[in-house]
């Protein structure tokens, strides 16, 4: 029995976990190529022998390759390529490196779904070319291209370019091969007809109604001739561009209000780099209460809102149908502004019942206004139980530092008169205890009544015991 417990119990749990964990990392070794160690996060590929003749690539029952982070390939001379889909699977990659190997041609798209690269390092490879196209999407932080026979040509002026732009004094020493096999400075290339592009946007006055039309021109020059293209972002509002070689129009049609504030970009794009010239839209609406709730208090008793326009739009509150005077009790405030967007609060300093009632808030420009109407309770009636409205707990404050009418003077006098509901609920509740006080003094008169009487019984029986008695002595004796 004690050999079926020490092997059926907790140490053969741990064995075969133990097992469990030695299989899976059976597995996954399986599933790494042949010259490589894999990890979770990490592929490394550094034995020449037998070494790799393709990118890596992890097995369907490997780790997750969304998880790798870094990629490490050193001393691997057979490998040439980086096709379009080599490292699609990678999408959390930040690191690559491919060093003192025999890479030669990396595919326009091969980084594409790769958008978390940050550092690249092809130093000495075999690549005589490479496009400005792998990388324009990228937020690099890092591209060491050091140790390439870059042959002198417009296709590599790109490199330059992003050299000259760094702010940082690290530079690389970059060299390329020219006609005569002669190692020239990558500094120092001059290529004719080869230079940057420029756009230039002609637009109308972009402030423009909600709901109308507009069309934005654009031009672009550069040798190599450059390519056109829009960069709209996210924009919401219907459009369509037309472009012709060098010239293009984009029209933008029933203008949305979501779209203020939002960049339109004209673009143009050559072997060496590009340029962009870019506008603001700005967009005029009317204005929108897009948010309005009940108090809530916090340091201070707050009904927040949120409200869209644009001009900004002027902000009136109304209490119970009255004009609201603010003060330095009872005030608006904005907190966050966002583009045409503004959320804030109606801030009120320790309210009392008489401040309970209905708040509107009215926003208004010049294109138009929006009100919507919340009804606030802080608290009830001294003395009355306020258990009857179920829709606001009954909040009470030991201190409330402000007097009440400090906060009711912020409002028409006429505000501070208790609602007809409340003055219905105080005159019943009085008929109720007159009602009890009547019947406790009937009831009280008549228990006084009964007493009297049981007295009176009481004494008239004992005097008709005397006379009985009295009647019996005889007379003559």
């Amino acid at each position: 029995m004690s050999s079926w417990i020490r092997w059926h119990g907790p140490a053969m749990a741990r064995l075969w976990g133990f097992c469990w964990l030695v299989v899976g990392f059976w597995r996954a070794a399986l599933a790494c190529p042949t010259s490589c160690k894999c990890s979770a996060s990490r592929i490394w590929c550094s034995d020449p022998s037998p070494g790799i003749v393709a990118f890596p690539r992890l097995e369907p029952n490997s780790v997750d390759p969304e998880n790798i982070t870094e990629i490490f390939i050193a001393n691997q001379k057979r490998l040439e390529i980086i096709n379009e889909d080599d490292v699609e699977a990678y999408v959390g990659l930040r690191n690559l490196t491919i060093v003192d190997s025999g890479l030669k041609f990396v595919a326009h798209k091969a980084f594409l779904k790769n958008s978390n690269l940050q550092h690249i390092n092809f130093t000495r490879n075999k690549l005589t070319s490479l496009s400005r196209k792998h990388f324009r999407h990228l937020d690099l932080s890092e591209l060491i291209l050091v140790g390439n026979p870059f042959t002198c040509s417009c296709d590599i002026m790109w490199i330059k370019t992003l050299q000259e732009a760094k702010s940082s004094p690290d530079t690389q020493d970059l060299y390329c091969l020219n006609e005569s096999s002669k190692n020239i400075p990558l500094a120092n290339l001059q290529i004719p007809n080869c230079g940057l592009p420029s756009a230039n946007l002609a637009a109308p006055n972009l402030t423009v109604e909600e709901g109308k039309s507009i069309t934005l021109s654009c031009s672009v020059a550069g040798d190599p001739v450059p390519n056109m293209y829009w960069d709209v972002g996210n924009l919401v509002s219907k459009h369509m561009n037309e472009t012709s070689h060098t010239q293009g129009s984009l029209r933008i049609t029933n203008i949305s209000s979501d779209d203020s504030g939002k960049q339109i970009s004209c673009v143009a794009e050559n072997l060496v780099g590009e340029d962009q010239d870019s506008v603001n839209l700005t967009v005029h609406f009317a204005p929108t209460i897009t948010f309005l709730e009940s108090p809530t208090s916090d340091h201070h008793w707050c009904i927040p809102f949120t409200v869209k326009g644009n001009p900004k739009p002027a902000l009136q509150w109304f209490y119970n149908g009255a004009i609201l005077n603010e003060s330095k009790y009872i005030c608006t405030k904005i907190h966050v502004t966002n583009h045409t967007e503004y959320h804030g609060c109606l801030q009120l300093d320790n309210p009392t019942h008489m401040n309970n009632g209905d708040y509107t808030l009215i926003a208004k420009n010049e294109y138009g206004k929006d009100e919507k109407q919340i009804s606030a309770h802080f608290m009830g009636w001294p003395g009355i139980d306020d258990g009857a409205n179920p829709n606001y707990p009954d909040v009470i404050y030991e201190d409330y530092g402000t007097a009440a009418n400090d906060i009711g003077d912020t409002t028409n006098r006429s505000n501070e008169i208790p609602s007809t509901d409340v003055t219905d609920k105080t005159g019943r509740e009085h008929l109720s205890v007159y009602a009890v006080v009547v019947i406790a003094s009937v009831v009280g008169f008549c228990l006084l009544v009964m007493l009297f009487l049981l007295k009176l019984a009481r004494h008239s029986k004992f005097g008709m015991k005397g006379f009985v008695l009295f009647h019996k002595i005889p007379l003559d004796g």
